[in-house]
């Protein structure tokens, strides 16, 4: 399994329009052969930062979904918004096991 993790920050009067990108894409990755989950949650105390996380169960697949149409359509339409700064990791999982 590989999980990608990580922060996504802008100027605060760009945090809406990057909720409203976050939905369709979420959706259209979610019905992705391969992928686990996926997601982005807004940091509640700073407006514009979001946490970013995923799994995926195979390297092709991720690479299947960085290929997509609403990958680049999303792509494309973050680039007008106010980013300040992206730390986005990819990890590879070889075990995991319940913690609670």
């Amino acid at each position: 399994m590989f999980i990608v993790s990580g922060i996504v920050t802008m100027e605060p009067e760009g945090h809406d329009a990057a909720v409203e990108l976050f939905g369709p894409l979420t959706e259209a990755t979610l019905a992705e052969d391969g992928n686990i989950t996926y997601g982005f949650w807004a940091d509640p105390a700073r407006p514009g930062v979001f946490r970013v996380y995923e799994e995926w169960a195979t390297l092709d697949a991720m690479g299947a979904h960085m290929a997509s149409a609403h990958m680049a359509e999303f792509l494309t339409a973050m680039a007008s918004l106010p980013i300040t700064g992206t730390e986005i990791t990819q990890h590879e999982v070889t075990a995991s096991q319940r913690l609670m």
